[in-house]
């Protein structure tokens, strides 16, 4: 058999481009390139589904109680032929990401594929919806809400993303980029203003908004013409859905993501990542407060997705000339409590950043997701889980303005947050994605990307995003003028008032180092914390019911027949979720009668129009019956005929501790 010349050498390149080139200049020269290798791929990331600390908010009493949408993982990986690189790069529908995770994923694709992955080339990034479950962190603060560790919660974030990234990997094949960006006008506001306004009026005159508008979108096309997928980045918080919901989704985000998935309908081969940038003070919620200009927060949502939705379905149709370059990337490890600033990158003094510590307001929370009382607040009306911190509050000269309740950093016999913390810079062609593992500020923003862009602009980068919340976090970061005020940013920007200078710096060094295309230091390694986590939270003892009924059983079944729009809702008696997780499956199903008389699938949990909601009920003499709901919001596109609820899960035994499965049917039902 012949073989091609050219795919020889893209299949030398697919498996060793990365083991021999590391960060260090790579051959051949890249300036037209336009032919990479691309893949995409889907990981579920869904954890328990049931009492679990949602992550966010901070608040003890949102607890997941069911399932609005499975949380996904995004992958893309790019490989540029003309010098070997490759990058793995992952929006996972999460509140944060952490070290924790990734060094984790990092370990399992270096077991199944060698030296082509590492900390370098690897970029896990954070939607930021505030309604999943928590409890993955190495680091205290963050788990705190969550009574310490969850381990089947870290479990399935770690699988998914692993399975994500090796889709991406076995679907490489030839293809192109597409890069293209506009202003999405109305989808966002800033929440804190005041602060903003404090920003020199020079800096302020440069820009039309207080926050950024700009969507980037790179597109994702096969050789031969099929669409791979999109990833694009625009900063918006995802709190669509407020502190009150107890049903794991991926908001704002996740949902845009799903309807464009589902618009090209290609099973999980398409990918659309709907990823975060420097949203620290960025709200969806447009009308103030938590009203994102929706009767609920479902609509809130719905509105918020589809704006981003719409706006990035332009910039695709857009988005017909092929990108050129080539993949490149830099990472370091920075001791961000002990960092000394030059004075260029600063107010024209040396300055040094802090131990972490939290301000005041950042136990208020923002306007959008009111956290212990409100801006402002004192010890006599902030109680819950932080009250123990609140009542003396302390000040140090390097923190500056920051009236402290808690400082993490000097938490023995480990800090309660992380105090090594990744860098990392990845180019694409004339793209650069600067991932910082905090929340950045739109000023703040801005301020980094002009870093980058001044240094790597002459050298081709015309186009720089933050990738927020990605590797590791580690609260927020505002600009100098901004930490005076100690608004809800300010007080949760942890290292103190030369944070972003230090940021700057950081950046510099790696923008110097790719573009002279020299290593740059890795830095030192963060703790590894891996063998010291504790939960004080029990598992699932026993599943119980009544005696005369079995698991599966309807308690409340659906109507005989309703018009499209209606709800259909059926209980049943159940079990609780954290038996099984059941990844990449699901807990639910709609089905159609086809019409050789076999059920169809029509909608399962990871659905917009379901929800599957789960309650703890008391059963005489035991606590532990569960009821489960499942809801389907008729479409009103939905076709026609003869549908039914099915119900699917796991029961563990009070006898013999064992897991077995069960289901459940509601009555058949016409849709008119």
């Amino acid at each position: 058999m012949r073989v091609h010349p050219v795919r020889l050498v893209l299949a030398w390149v697919l498996v060793w481009g990365t083991v021999a080139w590391g960060q260090g200049a790579a051959p051949g020269d890249c300036a037209g390139n336009t032919r990479f290798l691309v893949g995409a791929g889907l990981g579920d990331i869904t954890g328990p589904a049931a009492e679990v600390g949602m992550m966010g908010y901070g608040q003890l009493s949102q607890q997941t109680a069911g399932l609005h949408q499975r949380l996904r993982s995004r992958a893309f990986v790019i490989v540029s032929p003309c010098n070997g690189r490759r990058v793995a790069i992952v929006s996972a529908d999460l509140g944060m990401m952490f070290q924790a995770v990734k060094t984790q994923v990092v370990e399992r694709l270096r077991a199944r594929f060698g030296a082509v992955y590492s900390n370098d080339n690897v970029l896990l990034g954070a939607t930021h919806t505030h309604s999943g479950p928590g409890g993955f962190s190495h680091h205290t603060f963050y788990n705190l809400t969550t009574f310490g560790f969850v381990p089947q919660n870290f479990e399935a974030i770690v699988s998914g993303i692993v399975t994500s990234i090796a889709r991406a990997h076995s679907r490489l094949g030839e293809g192109t980029l597409r890069l293209e960006a506009g202003e999405l006008l109305g989808a966002s506001r800033n929440r804190s203003p005041e602060a903003y306004r404090l920003n020199p009026p020079a800096e302020r005159a440069r820009y039309v908004h207080d926050v950024d508008t700009r969507m980037t979108l790179l597109r994702l096309t096969r050789a031969e013409g099929g669409d791979v997928g999109l990833i694009n980045w625009f900063a918006v918080h995802a709190t669509s859905m407020g502190n009150d919901n107890h049903l794991i989704s991926g908001d704002n985000k996740g949902l845009a993501s799903y309807w464009f998935e589902k618009a090209h309908d290609k099973g999980d081969t398409f990918v659309a990542a709907f990823a975060q940038a420097n949203a620290g003070d960025v709200t969806p919620n447009i009308l103030g407060g938590t009203n994102g200009g929706g009767a609920d927060d479902f609509e809130d949502t719905e509105l918020s997705a589809r704006k981003q939705h719409d706006f990035a379905a332009r910039l695709w149709a857009r988005a017909t000339t092929p990108l050129r370059g080539g993949v490149d990337f830099r990472h370091t490890f920075v001791k961000m409590d002990a960092v000394d600033v030059a004075p260029e990158y600063a107010d024209g003094k040396p300055r040094r950043t802090c131990p972490a510590a939290i301000g005041l307001s950042m136990l208020a929370g923002a306007e959008d997701g009111p956290g212990y009382g409100v801006e402002g607040a004192s010890c006599a009306v902030i109680h819950d889980l932080w009250s123990q911190f609140t009542c003396a509050l302390t000040t140090t000269p390097c923190q500056g303005e920051k009236p402290i309740v808690l400082e993490m950093g000097a938490m023995l016999p480990h800090p309660w947050s992380p105090d090594v913390l990744p860098l990392q810079l990845v180019t694409v062609g004339p793209l650069a994605l600067v991932a910082v593992p905090f929340e950045v500020t739109t000023m703040a923003g801005r301020r980094l990307r002009r870093t980058v862009l001044e240094r790597l602009g002459p050298r081709g980068i015309k186009e720089v995003v933050i990738v927020g919340l990605a590797n590791d976090y580690a609260g927020y970061v505002a600009t100098r003028e901004e930490y005076a005020r100690q608004s809800y940013e300010g007080a949760s920007t942890h290292f103190g008032p030369w944070t972003l200078a230090a940021l700057q710096q950081g950046f510099d060094s790696l923008a110097v180092g790719l573009g002279e295309g020299h290593p740059v230091p890795a830095g030192p390694l963060p703790t590894d914390l891996r063998f010291i986590q504790a939960s004080l939270r029990p598992g699932v003892v026993y599943d119980d019911k009544l005696l005369w009924v079995a698991f599966g059983d309807v308690i409340t079944d659906a109507k005989a027949s309703y018009a499209r729009g209606d709800l259909v809702s059926v209980t049943f008696w159940g079990a609780h979720p954290k038996n099984d997780l059941r990844l990449e499956g699901t807990y639910l199903r709609v089905q159609r009668k086809g019409s050789i008389g076999a059920w169809v699938d029509v909608a399962d949990d990871g659905d917009w129009e379901t929800r599957y909601r789960w309650e703890r009920e008391s059963c005489v003499p035991t606590l532990g019956c569960s009821h489960v709901t499942v809801e389907w919001h008729i479409p009103r596109d939905a076709a026609p005929g003869t549908y039914r609820i099915l119900h699917e899960g796991e029961w563990k035994s009070g006898w013999d501790a064992r897991v077995r499965p069960y289901y459940g049917a509601s009555r058949v039902f016409t849709v008119k």
